[in-house]
């Protein structure tokens, strides 16, 4: 066994160009020919399966092999979407950004290179840059695609390789079947050796004026000038947000935020997070410490590639004296936005859809009941979201929003945080706040609370198990009410395509719905339930109680 695995790693190795992974390569294939405990798992863990392109691309930890990113996998990447797009486009193009993570620059001159050598035009953004400027530049430049370099929110060590296409996408993310048929052309490639490869410098590095366009377009996502600033401290999480984050504020009009100094400016070593995630318990910490220091009204975090916007308002009653919102409240509150502002006096009825994904909170389908506006629930991931039909809000409960489909067709972090900017800023004009906002929304559509449990696996055939054992034998109540019924969405439901993933109905309204992890070793569990009855007080108590229950009940249904 260890002979035909050296054999391979030898082959990898001979065709790697990176000296770091080579020298860890070696080092491992020393260490199986020595017979050393446990060296053989560890080189098998590399060669015995390779890093799936499906349509969130390419992720994981930066290694050698093909289980692994690295540059290697990375040239099988970029040549088989190359031949990919030969394949169809008669003059395709491809515009390529990249991050501050460790090589992503790396990364994407060697898909500029190998894009260019293969015969595509190939546009390299001209420096480092949040992943929204690259959606957008895809139909800035009416590219046939977009790569964008990036393992946004994942660990330190983490790399990846998302893709988009242009045309008829318009620079949303890959779906079905086209990650399958790139993923053969990847595997065609990866047949051979990438020395063959041809490569070229004869590529296009775009100027500063698509940047310059992103910041002009996305400013315009706010409503008028303040007349009101709320004071408000600013994260980049390490990542690469502020630098156009803080051209869009100021082209908006807002003044400058303050910003958390030790985590304003790219490092991929992430060295103040454990999980440079704004989810992530401790990762807004800092944050939280700074906007003390200066008695802050908010607080706006961006993470590492700034597709995701999180949100914190003062709160007494918590430790730190700030609470994050959750993805649901930002959600409901930027689509209570966006339909408000589609309720203006003009001609006919308000028109548009309001989106979010299968596992978001049911909040914003209320907004577009109340405002005669459609509403679609689309299958988790902005691919799904952002193609809804006459979008104008789209949003995912793991902080993605979409504030503005006619300029990004993808979850942007800065659009978004100029739309809650704005938001903040009416109220604070109009004497109000955010959390004041908050429960107007519950006075007028209902409260809304939500939860999410997320069991980890050491063996992911527990998962399969589970979801199993919940179909074969569906549960008949959930903490103690009752299930209507059971959607299985395995073979698709109604305009939802296939998917893992079931939605019990349960009989006072309230939701669950479970499915496997897309990235993770996971099950994850979510939860909602709602209440309009009574006051405010009496929605809040009732809507928290049943859902205190319900997550009791689903703890013991999945095991967690």
């Amino acid at each position: 066994m260890s002979a035909g695995l050296v054999e391979r790693a030898r082959a990898w190795l001979d065709q790697d160009p990176d000296d770091e992974t080579r020298a860890e390569l070696r080092g491992l294939i020393e260490a199986v020919e020595d017979a050393r405990p446990g060296a053989e798992a560890v080189l098998s863990d590399r060669f015995d399966s390779r890093l799936a392109f499906g349509t969130a691309g390419l992720r994981g930890e930066l290694a050698a092999g093909p289980n692994r990113m690295n540059r290697v996998l990375v040239a099988q990447a970029a040549r088989g979407l190359a031949d990919w797009l030969i394949a169809r486009r008669d003059e395709p193009s491809v515009v390529i950004g990249y991050d501050g993570r460790k090589n992503s620059r790396v990364f994407a001159e060697d898909t500029a290179e190998l894009m260019a050598g293969a015969g595509v035009r190939a546009i390299l953004l001209p420096r480092l840059l949040p992943t929204p400027v690259l959606a957008f530049a895809v139909r800035h430049f009416d590219a046939s695609a977009g790569v964008m370099v990036t393992a946004s929110h994942n660990p330190p060590r983490d790399n990846g390789y998302k893709v988009y296409l242009g045309d008829r996408d318009a620079g949303s993310q890959i779906i079905s079947p086209v990650d399958a048929e790139i993923a053969e052309s990847i595997d065609a490639v990866a047949a051979g050796s990438i020395v063959g490869l041809a490569r070229s410098t004869d590529y296009e590095v775009a100027d500063e004026s698509v940047i310059d366009t992103y910041v002009s377009r996305t400013a315009q996502v706010a409503s008028a000038q303040p007349s009101v600033q709320p004071t408000v401290v600013y994260t980049a999480m390490h990542g690469v947000g502020w630098e156009t984050a803080s051209r869009v504020f100021e082209a908006a009009g807002f003044a400058s935020p303050v910003t958390v100094a030790a985590q304003v400016h790219p490092d991929p070593d992430f060295p103040t997070v454990s999980f440079p995630n704004p989810e992530e318990p401790g990762a807004l910490d800092l944050a939280y410490e700074t906007a003390r220091e200066h008695a802050a009204d908010l607080i706006i975090a961006n993470d590492p590639d700034a597709d995701r916007l999180a949100v914190a308002i003062p709160d007494p009653a918590s430790g730190s004296g700030y609470r994050r919102l959750t993805g649901n409240e930002v959600g409901a509150l930027l689509g209570w936005r966006a339909a408000e502002s589609l309720a203006a006096p003009r001609d006919g009825a308000p028109e548009g859809t309001l989106a979010c994904s299968i596992v978001s909170s049911p909040a914003l389908a209320a907004v577009a009941e109340k405002y005669g506006l459609e509403f679609a629930d689309t299958l988790t991931g902005f691919k799904w979201v952002s193609r809804a039909p006459g979008l104008i809000f789209g949003y995912e409960e793991a902080l993605g929003y979409l504030v503005n489909p006619e300029t990004v067709r993808d979850k942007d972090g800065i659009s978004a945080a100029v739309a809650f900017l704005d938001l903040a800023a009416q109220l604070a004009a109009d004497g109000s706040s955010v959390a004041e906002h908050l429960e107007r929304f519950s006075e007028t559509f209902g409260h809304f609370a939500s939860d999410q449990i997320s069991v980890r696996v050491s063996d992911v055939a527990q998962i399969g198990a589970t979801m199993r054992r919940l179909r074969e034998e569906p549960p008949r109540a959930v903490g103690g009410i009752a299930v209507e019924r059971i959607e299985d969405l395995s073979g698709g439901f109604g305009a939802l395509p296939p998917s893992d993933v079931l939605r019990l109905r349960l009989v006072d309204g309230s939701r669950v719905m479970v499915r496997p992890s897309g990235t993770e070793p996971k099950l994850k569990v979510y939860i909602d339930v709602s209440s309009t009855d009574g006051d405010l007080a009496h929605r809040v108590d009732e809507a928290e109680a049943r859902l205190a229950a319900l997550r009791a009940g689903v703890s013991e249904l999945v095991g967690a």
